[in-house]
């Protein structure tokens, strides 16, 4: 069994155990997970750093970005000759 098949986040110790690095995974995309023993919830385990929101838009970020006016290789270049 691997735990996306595990039904609303609810894992046990055995399971934690089992599949610890796939659980902190999901914590990190912000899901909650909660720990039980014998039945009972122990734990509730959540993400402490918030969550990065996608790009709306990939055209848009670009269109955001700063403009060049060196061409590329122009640009590795002067970096180079900057370092010698």
């Amino acid at each position: 069994m691997t735990i996306r098949e595990i039904p609303m986040k609810t894992v046990t110790v055995a399971e934690t155990k089992a599949h610890l690095s796939e659980i902190l995974t999901l914590i990190e995309q912000g899901e909650e997970v909660t720990i039980t023993r014998r039945g009972k919830p122990i734990v509730q385990m959540t993400s402490t750093s918030p969550l990065k929101q996608p790009l709306s838009s990939l055209t848009q970020h670009r269109q955001d970005l700063p403009q060049s006016t060196n061409a590329g290789t122009q640009a590795l270049q002067t970096l180079r000759n900057e370092q010698r």
